[in-house]
């Protein structure tokens, strides 16, 4: 996997000075390179041979910084984000992985000071945006290995695909700052291009015997559709659905490796909730007479990335979620064929709340598709073996909490399939007759799930119990409450501002000159104070005083009246926050999609 030309590798560790006039990126990993001069005002790229002078008037900030995510242009500036903390987490292929534990933004907005004064306030309004950028979670990087294919893939690359810098290897719908790169690719600066993913890195190591068994998980999020829970459901247009994640299950053992690829996305149907403070907010089917054709572009897709497809749906029968599912199964089948498959499988009627080890019954109904497309395997030579035809696309509604249980499961019964090909385990053993590495395994999808259900939801996933002990727990059970909870809190008071914020790293939305956000109202009386915070408060007051106040009926009658008066002074208020929910609920301002 290795790249001959030593001239193309990326500068792993960097100097960066910052003068009054410019920013200076200089290679200190012994490279023996020009320096990169970034013009503060205007954004331009120089590559100098000798650094500025430094003076009185002229002393720079230095910093060390670990690689270039990309630049940003916004209304009247440009914005320089790099990596300035990273740790190892693990190794891909035998390259060394890296987690970005902090980015930094840098501005080149010094054109700031001849723009007007409603420029000035659009560009601060965009620029905050980015401050949710620097806390971005789940992105991953290596100098010397291209993470954003499969392992099957990364094999079959021709010699000179491999000879290219890593950006031009990349899966561009797996490439986290594929639009923020756009600006250093056309200034030819490839050493400083730096390819990252957003997804999830787990591993651990193993003895077995006298052997030892490496064990990896790694995902890659989809940026086609990128986004926050609810702000970013179904499909567009184009297929490309939310919350589309690739998670390659690696296992490394006596020279050998096997992987196994799995994808999840959301019902490939144009559906959307809004966002009114409900606790469910209503599915919305839009424009159901596309659904077919939305459909089978999508499987389309899917079959010629990886082959056959089995779309299981984990969604309810019934309900808001059983109308969905109605319309998914009836758009497959104009879908089916010897190449794609659906099955349903009504995870909570089945399965409850606790009783997860039934999943053995969809496992029974899908073991012959995991059979005949098996996974990918190359011995010691790095020869192929095996290669994996076919993948298993599985749904529910989040794509997060079901979906994580059965994929883990899928996960380890192909594991187990792999020991027992190669000796390690016998006809009937399992992964749960040894307590040690049971643990492990149930720990690295776990995290895992808690990866993926932070990136889209705003907290760990949850079920996570059932993945990290193999059983439900009082203690799980109570988290997943609270992670409801706040997950509702995000959803629909924190992630407008994070939607705006992916759209704009992504492209999704183009800021220009002729372009404005949608203005701002003026509100006034309680408008201009309200809250979410200040309404929950009052609301839970208003219900403990009635409590109270009810509590004490038996000994004054005279509670009885504030009791039903703080009991109608609260339902009124609740009313009020729901039917005003336009007042508390950030939704996002930016309205134009890139075209």
């Amino acid at each position: 996997m290795e790249r001959a030309d030593s001239g193309q590798k990326l500068y792993s560790r960097m100097r960066l000075w910052e003068f009054p006039d410019q920013y200076v990126i200089e290679p200190t990993d012994g490279s023996s390179a020009a320096s990169l001069s970034i013009n503060r005002h205007d954004a331009s790229f120089t590559l100098i041979d000798e650094l500025p002078e430094s003076n009185s008037l002229r002393v720079p900030k230095i910093q060390t910084i670990f690689g270039v995510v990309g630049m940003l242009k916004l209304l009247a500036g440009s914005y320089l984000i790099v990596v300035t903390e990273r740790e190892c987490v693990g190794s891909y292929l035998g390259h060394p992985i890296y987690k970005i534990l902090s980015l930094k933004v840098f501005p080149c907005d010094h054109s700031l000071k001849t723009s007007n004064a409603q420029q000035k306030k659009m560009e601060a309004e965009f620029s905050g945006l980015l401050n949710i950028v620097e806390r971005t979670s789940g992105l991953f990087f290596s100098y010397d290995t291209n993470l954003t294919l499969s392992v099957q893939r990364l094999h079959d690359l021709g010699d000179e695909s491999k000879l290219l810098p890593l950006w031009r290897q990349a899966e561009p719908r797996f490439l986290w700052n594929n639009y923020m790169l756009e600006v250093l690719i056309d200034n030819k600066l490839d050493p400083y291009l730096l390819p990252v993913i957003q997804g999830s890195f787990q591993h651990f190591q193993s003895a077995m015997g006298k052997d030892i068994i490496d064990v990896t998980l790694i995902s890659r999020r989809c940026t086609r559709r990128n986004g926050t829970r609810m702000w970013r459901r179904g499909a567009d247009p184009d297929g490309y659905v939310a919350n589309f994640v690739e998670t390659e299950q690696i296992m490394q053992f006596n020279g050998y490796t096997a992987s196994f690829v799995q994808v999840r996305g959301s019902i490939p149907l144009l559906w959307e909730q809004i966002v009114d403070l409900t606790y469910k907010p209503k599915f919305e089917l839009v424009k159901p007479e596309e659904a077919p054709k939305v459909a089978e572009r999508h499987f389309l897709d899917l079959r010629k990335k990886y082959g056959a497809v089995l779309a299981v749906d984990l969604v309810n029968k019934h309900g808001g979620e059983g109308r969905l599912c109605e319309k998914f199964a009836g758009a497959m089948q104009h879908i089916i064929s010897d190449d794609v498959r659906y099955l349903h499988f009504d995870f909570h009627h089945i399965c409850g709340h606790v009783h997860f080890e039934r999943l053995s019954i969809l496992y029974e109904q899908i073991a012959d598709f995991l059979d005949g497309n098996g996974y990918f395997l190359l011995n010691e030579k790095a020869e192929k073996m095996k290669e994996q035809h076919g993948v298993v696309r599985t749904n529910c509604i989040d794509c997060l909490d079901r979906t994580n249980v059965t994929q883990s499961m899928m996960g380890r019964k192909m594991l187990e399939c792999q020991l027992r090909r190669f000796g390690v385990f016998g006809a009937d053993e399992t992964i749960s007759s040894h307590p040690n590495f049971d643990e492990s395994f149930k720990i690295l999808w776990a995290n895992h799930g808690d990866d993926i259900s932070i990136q889209y939801s705003g907290t760990p996933a949850l079920k996570g119990d059932f993945v990290r002990y193999g059983q439900r727990t009082v203690h799980g059970i109570l988290k997943d409450g609270w992670n409801a909870l706040a997950r509702y809190y995000l959803n629909n008071f924190r992630d407008g501002a994070k939607q705006d914020a992916i759209d704009l790293l992504q492209g999704h939305y183009i800021v220009s000159v002729s372009r404005e956000m949608s203005p701002s109202s003026q509100k006034g009386g309680l408008e201009a104070v309200a809250s979410f915070p200040l309404a929950l408060s009052l609301v839970l007051m208003g219900f403990l005083f009635a409590t109270m106040s009810l509590r004490q009926v038996r000994y004054d009658l005279g509670h009885l009246f504030f009791s039903i008066m703080w009991a109608s002074l609260s339902v009124a208020l609740a009313a009020f926050v729901r039917a005003n929910g336009r007042i508390f609920c950030d939704r996002p301002r930016l309205h134009r999609p890139r075209h």
